[in-house]
């Protein structure tokens, strides 16, 4: 699965969310993969990061906390 979102206050900018799985080699663990890109190109990002499946909860929740 993955989902691509407009980037609020950019012209063509995107944040890309997917699911990795063994994303550093044989049996390691998935990922939840975050990308923005400013261009709009989902396979050129500016900024990236690959949060673990364990610990998307506690994430989510500290991210709405923001709000």
């Amino acid at each position: 699965m993955s989902k691509t979102i407009a980037l609020k206050g950019t012209k063509k900018g995107v944040i890309s969310i997917t699911k990795i799985d063994e994303p550093y080699g044989k049996n390691s663990a998935s990922v939840a993969s975050i990308g923005v890109s400013l261009t709009g190109d989902v396979n050129e990002h500016q900024w990236k990061v690959h949060i673990p499946l364990d610990n998307l909860d506690e994430v989510i929740g500290a991210l709405q906390s923001l709000k």
